[in-house]
């Protein structure tokens, strides 16, 4: 199992951290699209580290348009060495209409063209290929000699890996794309039940198999490097679920275990600002289904394999701890044996 780590957001410290990140073994450093721009850590990323992989995890597809996206995967790709992933995902609604102020419909179709838009702008930059895209929601006709791209370093098109929880979209995931990013707020029951037989409907369209295709989990964990750090990690991980609980697009997951039900009323807590009382609401039997516990951050590649061993090909970090040589340990024995 491969092993991401998190590059932290603040450009002043993203050169020392991808080098560390490099030191200990990851196979790659990944950024979100929170309260930061994703794509520029990565570029001093780029500039710092020589083997390690480079993914957003995600950018925001909707609040774009192909061509954009296109461009800054290619000019990351380039200056990597071949090494960038461009991992996006569509967010959800309001998000896109009320803070981003871009259309919303149809989030798996509109996803599927997105990245059918991009292969396409990519075969007319690298291959010669004549620029003729139209589809029901993005249109590329115009390609001159001084907007095109070029392959100067022969390194081809970046990966594309999608995120998606529900059937549609983990399907379209599968269909364009190289990889899913399934969400952290995913058990390995939903993994089983719902994404792996929408992941094997999407390759089939493609005649593609499961070994062409990569599924990263950002599994949460719970684990700490004394009694009140991993207590501390216990209640953060307690909320950051009721969190994603509130979400109504959500809900499949809870519905796997019987949990469904509840969706509605972390949803109405959520609307009155009453976070506690939502956190208070996962209780030991859920919490346990979606965060790996572990006091001693040694028992994480265990308990990985226990219950994602077969199931995700990518592990996107979480946390491992503190100590140096104890994180450098821990991605080491999960890389190797898992």
């Amino acid at each position: 199992m491969r092993v991401y780590g998190n590059l932290i957001d603040n450009l002043a410290q993203v050169p020392s951290t991808i080098k560390e990140i490099e030191q200990q073994g990851y196979t790659a450093a990944f950024t979100a699209e929170i309260n930061n721009d994703p794509f520029f850590p990565l570029l001093l990323a780029a500039e710092h580290s020589k083997k390690v992989e480079l993914m957003t995890s995600i950018a925001v597809a909707f609040a774009r348009n192909p061509m954009t996206v296109a461009n800054i995967a290619h000019d990351l790709n380039q200056y990597s060495q071949g090494r960038f992933t461009l991992g996006i995902g569509s967010q959800i609604k309001p998000h896109i209409t009320r803070r981003m102020s871009m259309p919303w419909s149809s989030p798996a179709a509109r996803m599927r063209e997105f990245v059918q838009a991009m292969r396409a702008i990519w075969a007319c930059w690298y291959e010669g290929q004549p620029l003729d895209f139209n589809g029901e929601f993005y249109q590329h006709t115009l390609m001159t000699p001084m907007f095109t791209a070029e392959d100067k370093n022969g390194v081809g098109a970046p990966k594309v890996k999608i995120a998606g929880v529900g059937p549609l979209m983990t399907q379209v995931a599968a269909e364009v794309g190289d990889g899913l990013i399934a969400h952290g707020f995913t058990t390995a029951e939903y993994l089983r039940q719902s994404t792996i037989p929408n992941v094997e409907k999407g390759l089939a369209v493609q005649g593609r198999s499961r070994a062409d295709f990569d599924i990263c989990c950002p599994v949460m964990v719970a684990s700490g490097s004394n009694e009140q750090a991993f207590e501390q990690n216990l209640m953060r991980m307690k909320s950051q679920m009721a969190f994603y609980a509130s979400t109504p697009a959500y809900r499949p997951v809870l519905d796997v275990h019987g949990w469904g039900d509840m969706q509605p009323h972390f949803t109405r807590l959520s609307k009155q600002g009453d976070w506690q009382k939502m956190t208070d609401m996962v209780d030991d039997e859920m919490l346990n289904a979606f965060v790996l516990v572990c006091e001693n951050p040694d028992d994480i590649p265990q308990q990985l394999e226990q219950r994602y061993g077969g199931l995700v090909d990518s592990w996107m970090c979480t946390y491992i701890g503190q100590d140096q040589e104890q994180q450098q340990r821990i991605v080491n024995k999960i890389q190797k044996e898992i």
